[in-house]
């Protein structure tokens, strides 16, 4: 897949004020400072479409960009470590499990992983969230440059062994990304056209 264009939308916190058109949506969503608004100018091409901070939980809206016209990528609030009142996080984690229960227009959703450190269980357990709730998923792994390859094959390893060996029985579709160099910027891409093309027909 080109990316053609790439626009901003809109921001809200009730998912009831999203876009109301029916097509396809890819969201975004992982640990704070995983690295998510990188991510999403690298797969975009475009350097500032989505903010990125030094600030852990600086994205406290669901936004919305379209893509070349025809899918939406949307970008959640991380998860964990924001830097924001205990009132303020229990409200926006309220809105990003509404989004993801009533959002009929979501295809899939992406949990975003820091390759570099070992499985979380704030990542483990919401991926067990959506797993239970019959929501789609892919894992991204970000920051991959930050390892050498045998290191890198041994994380993602750690990675498999440990959902495996807990409540899940197949690993999910998985990508191995870079932001500063672009890798999996393709394969990823090549999956949401995929989805796009099967969806079509």
């Amino acid at each position: 897949m080109k990316i053609t264009s790439a626009q901003f939308v809109i921001s809200n916190q009730e998912v009831s004020k999203c876009p109301t058109n029916k097509l396809p949506e890819y969201a975004f969503i992982g640990r704070s400072n995983v690295g998510k608004s990188s991510l999403i100018n690298m797969l975009t091409d475009h350097k500032n479409l989505a903010k990125t901070s030094g600030r852990p939980g600086k994205t406290q809206l669901i936004n919305h960009f379209i893509i070349n016209k025809n899918w939406y990528l949307v970008d959640l609030p991380g998860y964990g470590y924001a830097r924001v009142s205990k009132s303020s996080k229990a409200k926006f984690q309220k809105f990003i499990t509404n989004y993801f229960e009533k959002r009929t227009q979501l295809v899939s959703a992406f949990v975003l992983v820091d390759v570099r450190h070992e499985p979380q269980s704030i990542d483990t357990e919401f991926m067990e969230y959506l797993g239970e709730n019959g929501i789609p998923f892919g894992i991204i792994f970000t920051k991959a440059d930050k390892l050498k390859p045998k290191a890198l094959e041994r994380n993602v390893e750690n990675y498999k062994q440990q959902l495996l060996d807990g409540i899940w029985e197949e690993f999910p579709p998985y990508f191995i990304t870079s932001s500063s160099n672009k890798t999996g910027r393709a394969e990823l891409l090549q999956y949401i056209d995929q989805i796009n093309g099967s969806l079509a027909t």
